[in-house]
């Protein structure tokens, strides 16, 4: 614990110096917001796959609405990508 500890707050502490350039976010109407940042997290794993033989394919969508499509990105891997269903235990019993 007493080695996790430092490196946990050094990672802390240099993400909060983590911005998004303003090149990257888009205040458009049409822009990708939450909803399309879920559903591109949600179809991340066949998105990569498909931009290593299609340069025209990209995982990540620029300029989008800045955090709340970060957030839903999020989301889309983690929940509805199979985030936390591939790292939990089945019980054996």
């Amino acid at each position: 614990m007493r080695r996790i500890l430092p490196v946990l707050a050094i990672t802390l502490f240099l993400s909060a110096c983590a911005s998004q350039i303003d090149a990257g976010v888009a205040k458009e109407a049409g822009s990708p917001g939450f909803w399309w940042g879920l559903w591109h997290g949600f179809i991340f794993p066949w998105s990569f796959i498909g931009s290593l033989f299609n340069p025209d394919i990209a995982v990540y969508a620029v300029p989008n609405r800045g955090g709340w499509y970060d957030f839903g990105f999020f989301l889309g891997i983690t929940v509805l990508g199979g985030g936390s269903f591939f790292g939990s235990k089945k019980s054996r019993g």
